[in-house]
């Protein structure tokens, strides 16, 4: 059975993909940054840390989405009238 979550999985997927995105290009960078000493040490881990914990909840987020959504009736809309 096809499922579809209680926010369209299609923008959650989009919106989970640019925030996770968003996680590790800031990571990668401070991270960078730290190895060429313009960062302290304790930034880049407070940050890295930071980014896998909210990278970790949106991911968590489009799982929960997906399972708390409704049977989708194939006509791909977000809500329909009861027939």
């Amino acid at each position: 059975m096809v499922r579809k979550g209680f926010f369209s999985p299609k923008i959650v997927r989009a919106v989970s993909f640019y925030i996770i995105t968003l996680c590790l290009a800031v990571s990668v960078f401070v991270c960078i940054l730290a190895i060429w000493d313009f960062a302290q040490d304790q930034v880049w881990c407070r940050l890295t840390a930071s980014c896998l914990v909210v990278a970790v909840g949106t991911g968590l987020f489009s799982f929960v989405n997906s399972i708390f959504g409704e049977p989708a009736d194939g006509d791909g809309s977000c809500g329909s009238a009861p027939r």
